[in-house]
């Protein structure tokens, strides 16, 4: 068994499984399959709606798009990419990859390799999918098929740190199977990889940097709460600590998106099973899942002070995807904002250049506005700090208020503070 002329498929063509397909499309015929028939006739005709791949790179690699599941069968390397999202009780959902693996294990062949990308606690390859492969395929996982772990570090948006110029981090179930992973994705990965000692270790290191990040980030909106009732600015208190040579610079904001906001749920899930609960995690989670809360009643006792009913009042919202520049609207806690100023019966009206309409009423039935219907407004709430925004960011903004007058909450702290318009209140995280 070796790593040459392995035959790649690539099940789930999301944001982390269609960048990981082009790479291998680029040198040879990959297999390309999502259950979407929709998005997989989307990918034929050459368009990316995620707009993580570019659409001549997508024609320039050799990918064999499919919801055919027996072409499976022509790879006997399966890379396994899909969503794990939590469920409404922020337990782990892993109905996706359970249905991927049944899916590929009846399609597996003695020799083949499985490597699954989607982030999971600590155990869930071996524990949870492994299992599934075997019965569906009525082969003996170690003996006559094998599998790896390589969590995923895809970002969204991000130009820049892309799939191949990212350090893959790999493991698999024997020293042998190991050097084959790595070997696989050393073929596509500039930035090299770093070999894992077992599968457990690779998916404890996904799950924790995410984790890292939430509770920084964590940290950093309790700081806000602190300072905004001492009535100090926490993007001056940053600026002035960030000074230090060693201060990490984080930013206080809404935490949402399928990997920061979910991926700390895994760990503390598996942590509760092994009988230990978390404490410091579960209270940065705490602290980021109220956030939208506390803007938003922000942007009430910014209406309140202006005088006049707030009953009725019109607020904006500008920004619906988890973060700017992307049109993915999974897990955005703008989501949070909104439910919250319903609460308190003013009317809200979004706005977003990048998001899906349907997609926004069928997942959260909010209706996404066009700029031309946009009623004036006494409070605009900048939520996402889009490209589209930022062009002439105060002219966008103040272009939304009654008059040109009103509040103005920014919660990334994009907007110039030195130019805030005349009869602007500005109110920032």
């Amino acid at each position: 068994m070796s790593a040459h002329n392995r035959k790649i498929a690539v099940i789930g063509l999301g944001y982390v499984g269609l960048p990981v397909a082009v790479a291998f499309g680029r040198s040879a015929r990959t297999i390309g399959f999502d259950i979407n028939a929709a998005r997989v006739a989307e990918l034929k005709s050459g368009h990316d709606s995620t707009l993580e791949v570019e659409d001549d790179d997508l024609k320039a690699s050799n990918i064999a798009f499919t919801c055919t599941a027996t072409d499976l069968r022509e790879a006997d390397f399966h890379i396994v990419a899909v969503p794990t999202p939590v469920d409404e009780a922020k337990r782990p959902d892993l109905t996706p990859m359970i249905k991927a693996s049944e899916t590929l294990g009846a399609h597996l062949k003695v020799g083949d390799i499985v490597v699954y990308e989607s982030t999971v606690y600590p155990g869930a390859t071996e524990e949870d999918c492994v299992p599934v492969l075997e019965r569906m395929s009525g082969l003996k996982a170690g003996k006559d098929f094998f599998v790896g772990y390589s969590p995923e570090r895809i970002n969204p948006g991000d130009k820049d740190h892309t799939f191949t110029k990212i350090t893959k981090v790999v493991s698999g179930q024997t020293p042998e199977i190991l050097e084959i992973v790595a070997k696989v994705y050393e073929s596509v990965v500039t930035a090299g990889v770093h070999r894992a000692s077992s599968i457990k270790v690779a998916e404890a290191a996904k799950v924790i940097e995410n984790t890292q990040r939430d509770l920084n980030i964590a940290l950093m909106n309790e700081l806000a709460l602190i300072f905004n009732r001492m009535g100090i600015d926490t993007r001056d208190v940053l600026a002035a600590a960030g000074t230090k040579w060693n201060f990490l610079k984080f930013e206080p904001g809404l935490v949402g998106g399928h990997c920061i906001g979910v991926d700390p749920y895994y760990l503390t899930h598996k942590a509760a099973i092994v009988g230990y609960i978390p404490q410091v995690i579960l209270a940065g989670r705490s602290i980021n899942d109220d956030m939208g809360r506390y803007v938003a009643q922000q942007a009430i006792r910014q209406l309140i002070a202006q005088g006049g009913a707030v009953k009725g009042a019109v607020i904006t919202v500008l920004g619906f995807t988890f973060k700017e520049n992307v049109p993915d609207l999974r897990n955005t806690r703008v989501i949070d904002i909104v439910n919250e100023l319903n609460t308190y019966d003013v009317k809200v009206q979004i706005h977003d250049p990048y998001a899906d309409s349907a997609e926004a009423q069928h997942e959260y039935g909010v209706e996404l506005m066009p700029t031309e219907k946009l009623a004036p407004a006494r409070v605009v709430i900048f939520a996402v700090p889009h490209h589209h925004y930022l062009e002439d960011a105060w002219a966008t903004v103040t272009a939304r208020l009654e008059g040109g007058r009103g509040a103005v909450i920014d919660v990334k702290g994009k907007l110039d503070r030195s130019s805030v318009p005349t009869g602007v209140t500005l109110w920032r995280l």
